[in-house]
């Protein structure tokens, strides 16, 4: 009879996803609906950061490509020259020193301190750059992190009510701990369908941001030796 009876109370409890969510305490629902938010917010980030830094990428490719496929010593804007590409911009840094001094032509000894303030402002453009396509990771490593902590919170907090409610109906039966506990495992599993795709996608997006850097920092290392050559041969003009 016991068994027939724990048989009618667990088919009578409706175990789906709905019933869970709805059925659950408002503490667990409030993890789950926060976690949800969470995964939904990386979701926008990682959807942003694939479109945005595959084309900062690109488009900074195109204009190496471009440039030194033209006038590689010229360093004189030209119109469309630099455009919203990060290569556009460090190139423009350099250049900007190059027709400042150029208004009273350097002499050779002066080419050093010319070279040097280029480099500085090229290196400070290259950190603007990195930082720009950087924003927003702060956000998938910050719910990588904490989503499954918060996921276990919900979990503890949905075995401490089964145990309650134990107490309260002076009975183990199935139909009796199944929900709270049904309850608890599913904001484990939310805390990590968070926390996963944040933590791969973080990951990724941090070694793409580094070859992003090291990209620029190749290419204004190269502007610069020509700027060198060009500034301790003021001739050429």
């Amino acid at each position: 009879m016991e068994s027939e009876a724990i048989g009618t109370a667990a088919s009578n409890t409706d175990f789906s996803l709905l019933s869970l969510v709805f059925d659950a305490d408002p503490v667990v629902k409030l993890v789950l609906l926060f976690l949800l938010g969470a995964s939904i917010w990386s979701w926008m980030v990682i959807v942003e950061k694939l479109f945005s830094l595959g084309g900062a990428r690109r488009k900074a490719r195109q204009f190496e490509a471009a440039f030194w496929g033209g006038r590689t010593e010229d360093f004189d804007m030209r119109p469309g020259q630099v455009g919203s590409d990060a290569a556009g911009r460090v190139f423009a840094s350099a250049a900007r020193e190059w027709s400042d001094a150029k208004r009273g032509m350097p002499a050779p000894a002066e080419a050093a301190a010319l070279v040097s303030r280029a480099e500085r402002s090229m290196r400070a453009t290259v950190d603007r750059e990195i930082g720009k396509a950087g924003k927003g990771l702060g956000v998938l490593a910050t719910i990588g992190s904490a989503s499954p902590f918060i996921g276990l919170f919900g979990t503890v907090w949905g075995i401490m009510n089964a145990f309650l409610n134990i107490a309260a109906q002076q009975d183990t039966s199935l139909g009796t701990v199944a929900g709270p506990i049904a309850e608890a495992l599913f904001a484990t599993g939310m805390g990590l369908v968070a926390a996963i795709p944040a933590v791969i996608f973080y990951n990724k997006f941090t070694g793409d941001l580094t070859s992003f850097g090291d990209q620029l920092d190749t290419f204004s290392q190269d502007v610069l030796v020509r700027l060198s050559r060009r500034a301790s041969d003021p001739g050429r003009d």
